[in-house]
């Protein structure tokens, strides 16, 4: 019984065990970008690069079709534009960073659905939005992989700075001139990791895969690398569950994938014993004299 519910879906069909490598894969590299999203205040920037991607990605899918390499270059292409593009605005008006990121991803979100209507159809509109998690071919699986690696090299390169950043960047700039550089490298990887995920996802799903294991992880400890950690175990083992979940009831694989997700956020809200409901409705007694 348990090997039909848990295994077998894998075992038997050769489209599972793709899906569920991917969703590996993806967690590996943006788990890890998301706790660091989240401990710089920044969860809502990778929602905004998210929709900037769409539309490189749908020019990309305009002039070449359902192109890996072409939807992907330009996916990375309007992601950086935005990203330096946003910068540039907010240091040369008054306006906020934050703002000028809103500002930009509406308007490229609204643009890249425009691209995509102009030639393909409703199909192929959702293809971009939602991915398609159970058609991963062999190239695809490759860019994952390759992403994947690229980000926890890094990582582990900026590992430092990055903590310093988060902990407290007056103190980064007073030791280093390395912060601006950091910044930078750091949103390369989120923009890498968005494209990565777009293949899998789409564009409005593949956040949720780098934010919502990384805000679960928040309720289970305070620890920097545990926290990527138990981010990056969260991503795999919600794949595997909204896989299953998928395939069990005819549910669409990438939003079965983060409603699970989103699942274990709420569960980690509820019973986590790092700032969870149950921990402050039911606080533990010290010991009295």
């Amino acid at each position: 019984m348990l090997y039909d519910v848990l295994i077998a879906p894998f075992a038997d069909f050769d489209f599972m065990r793709r899906a569920l490598v991917g969703i590996a894969a993806l967690a590996l590299g943006a788990g890890p970008i998301g706790v660091f999203l989240m401990l710089r205040r920044m969860s809502l920037t990778g929602d905004a690069m998210a929709h900037a991607i769409l539309p490189g990605a749908a020019v990309g899918y305009l002039l070449y079709g359902l192109s890996l390499p072409a939807m992907t270059l330009g996916g990375l292409v309007a992601g950086f534009a935005v990203a330096l593009l946003a910068g540039a605005v907010a240091r040369a008006t008054e306006l906020r960073e934050d703002a000028s990121l809103a500002a930009f991803y509406l308007v490229s979100l609204a643009l890249g659905v425009t691209i995509v209507s102009l030639k393909g159809s409703n199909v192929d509109l959702l293809h971009v939005l939602f991915g398609t998690v159970l058609a991963l071919d062999d190239a695809t699986l490759l860019l994952l992989a390759g992403v994947a690696t690229i980000t926890l090299m890094t990582l582990a390169l900026l590992y430092r700075p990055l903590v310093l950043e988060c902990v407290d960047p007056g103190f980064l700039r007073s030791v280093s001139r390395a912060g601006a550089m950091v910044h930078l490298l750091f949103l390369a990887l989120v923009v890498l990791n968005l494209v990565g995920g777009f293949h899998a996802l789409g564009t409005l799903l593949a956040v949720g895969m780098m934010m919502l294991p990384a805000a679960s992880a928040r309720f289970w400890t305070a620890d920097i690398t545990r926290l990527t950690l138990v981010a990056t175990l969260i991503g795999i083992a919600s794949g595997t569950v909204g896989l299953l979940i998928s395939y069990h009831f005819g549910l669409p694989a990438g939003p079965a994938v983060i409603l699970v997700a989103g699942g274990a956020y709420l569960l980690s809200l509820a019973l986590g014993p790092v700032g969870g409901l149950m921990r402050l409705l039911l606080p533990v007694r010290h010991l009295e004299a």
